[in-house]
C-alpha cells in the first residue's frame, strides 16, 4: 500500500492552468502550456499550500510557474550547462571531482522548478535501472580515493525506503568510503517524506551521513510539517545543509537572502552555497547580473553572522571544483 508521502506525490498538480486556477488568478498570456509540454508542470499540495493566493508575484510560484519566456532562445544557455553528461563515467555514475562520486538514482522529483538545471538531462540513457547497478559499485570499489558519495537524481527521495536504503547499504560495503551526502528537494516541497519509517532507516546507516536540502525563500520553510520533518532529522543526528539558487523575482534581495538564512538555522539547517543560474536553456529570465549578485553578498554579509552567508558559487564544466565568485570585500 502506498505511504501517505506516495499518496500525496500521486495528487501533484501537472497542468499550469490547474495550478493558477487553485490560486484563484486569471488565464494569463504569459502561462504557456507550450513550455509545460517541453519540461512538465509538477507541484505538490504541500507546496502549493504555502504559496500566496492572487498574487503573480508569490516566491513559490514564481519558481514553478512555465512562462512564455521560457521558449526564447538565449546565446549561451544549453541543455548541458554544467557538462554532466560529460563527466559520465558509468551507467549512473557521475565523476566529476577527485573525491566523490555521484549516482544518478533516478530521473523522478516531486517538483519541477523552472531554473532546474537538468532539465534537459537524458535521465531514459543516464540512469541506472533497479537491477543494474554492478557498474557503479565496480567503479567506486577500483577508485579508493573516492570518500564520497552523492546519491542526487531528479530526487532520490522520490525512491522507496526500501530502494533507498538497499542503494546505501550497498555503499556501506565499499570500505574506503566514509560519507554518503543526499541531495534532496523533498523535504521542503513534500515534508511527510520525512516520516518514522524514512527516519528509521536513517537511524540504521552505518557510514556518516549528510543531507542537503534546497530551499530558495524563508516562504518554503513554514507550517508545522516543516518543523516536524526537521526536528526528526536532528533527532537522528543527519548534517543538514541547504543549497539556494540566485533567482530573480525569488531572492534577489538582502531582505529575502538574510530571512531564509535566519529560517534555515532556526531548523538547524546551515546555509552552504548560493548558486549563481546555471545557464540552461528555458531559464534565462531568472538571471541576473554578476555584479548583482556580488553586491548582494556583500550587503548580506554586513547584516547577518558570518556562518549565516552562504558562499556564492558557479559551477563551470570541467573545473575540479564549484567555482567561488569573489565579492570584493
Amino acid at each position: 500500500m502506498p505511504s501517505a508521502w506516495q499518496r500525496q506525490l500521486a495528487n501533484a498538480v501537472r497542468d499550469p492552468l490547474e495550478l493558477i486556477r487553485l490560486l484563484e488568478l486569471p488565464p494569463a498570456p504569459w502561462v504557456s502550456r507550450e513550455a509545460a509540454q517541453s519540461f512538465s508542470t509538477l507541484v505538490t499540495q504541500s507546496y502549493l499550500a504555502r504559496m500566496r493566493k492572487a498574487d503573480w508575484s508569490d516566491p513559490l510560484l514564481r519558481q514553478v510557474l512555465p512562462l512564455t519566456e521560457e521558449l526564447i532562445s538565449i546565446a549561451d544557455y544549453g541543455v548541458d550547462p554544467v557538462g554532466d553528461q560529460h563527466a559520465l563515467v558509468s551507467e549512473g555514475v557521475l565523476h566529476k571531482y577527485y573525491n566523490r562520486v555521484l549516482l544518478v538514482t533516478t530521473g523522478a522529483c516531486a517538483i519541477h522548478c523552472r531554473y532546474c538545471f537538468r532539465r534537459h538531462f537524458p535521465y531514459s540513457e543516464a540512469t541506472a535501472s533497479r537491477n543494474h547497478w554492478q557498474a557503479a559499485w565496480d567503479y567506486l570499489a577500483a577508485h579508493p580515493e573516492v570518500d564520497e558519495v552523492i546519491l542526487s537524481g531528479g530526487d532520490p527521495l522520490v525512491l522507496s525506503d526500501q530502494r533507498l536504503f538497499d542503494l546505501c547499504h550497498k555503499l556501506e560495503t565499499i570500505k574506503h568510503l566514509k560519507r554518503i551526502r543526499i541531495h534532496s528537494r523533498l523535504p521542503i516541497v513534500l515534508p511527510e517524506r520525512i516520516d518514522e519509517s524514512f527516519i528509521n532507516g536513517l537511524q540504521a546507516l552505518q557510514l556518516q551521513l549528510v543531507l542537503v536540502v534546497h530551499a530558495n525563500h524563508a516562504q518554503e520553510l513554514e507550517g508545522e510539517a516543516i518543523a516536524t520533518a526537521f526536528q526528526r532529522l536532528r533527532r537522528s543526528g543527519v548534517i543538514l545543509l541547504n543549497q539556494s539558487v540566485l533567482l530573480r523575482g525569488v531572492n534577489d534581495s538582502v531582505v529575502a537572502l538574510k530571512a531564509l538564512s535566519e529560517a534555515l538555522i532556526a531548523h538547524s539547517i546551515l546555509p552552504y552555497y548560493l548558486h549563481y543560474l546555471d545557464k540552461v536553456q528555458g531559464a534565462a529570465h531568472f538571471a541576473l547580473p554578476l555584479v548583482e549578485a556580488q553586491q548582494l553578498i556583500r550587503q548580506l554579509r554586513s547584516q547577518i553572522s558570518g556562518y549565516l552567508v552562504p558562499e556564492l558559487v558557479v559551477e563551470e564544466a570541467g573545473k575540479p571544483a564549484k567555482t567561488p565568485i569573489p565579492t570584493g570585500d
